[in-house]
């Protein structure tokens, strides 16, 4: 296994006692599943890429962690929860129970499959689908 990026280990570092059990276990996860992904503190949160595209990410909010899918209103496996106006979605999490390994396994896989093409949102107003999206 890839050693994690300095600055994603800083993050994890700096996260509360509440806060880092969870994220601990979705950076585990997301490894695992997205070994040959690009990631880093991206806008003040770990971030995975392909092609230099945002595909997933979290970061401690105020009461919960936030787990955010760019494509993730395109994905078929259910309980995301919208988010944000293009097609994000994402998931929440209070204790490290809440996260079951094998639907974020299966989000994971349909985040490499399924992706909306938000590197150029700007110059293509988010039309062209990267790959493997249905709208």
């Amino acid at each position: 296994m890839r050693a994690v990026p300095d600055d994603i280990r800083d993050y994890q570092e700096r996260l509360d006692a509440e806060a880092r059990p969870i994220c601990d276990l979705l950076l585990a996860t997301i490894e695992r599943e997205l070994p040959d992904a690009d990631r880093k503190v991206w806008h003040g949160h770990p971030v995975w890429f392909f092609d230099g595209n945002p595909v997933v990410g979290y970061h401690r909010l105020k009461a919960s962690v936030r787990l955010l899918f760019w494509s993730g209103q395109s994905f078929r496996e259910p309980g995301l929860t919208p988010e944000g106006s293009f097609r994000a979605a994402e998931a929440r999490y209070t204790d490290p129970g809440q996260v079951d390994g094998e639907v974020l396994r299966r989000l994971l896989l349909e985040a490499r499959e399924i992706q909306w093409n938000y590197r150029d949102i700007r110059r293509n107003r988010g039309l062209m689908p990267l790959r493997g999206v249905r709208s």
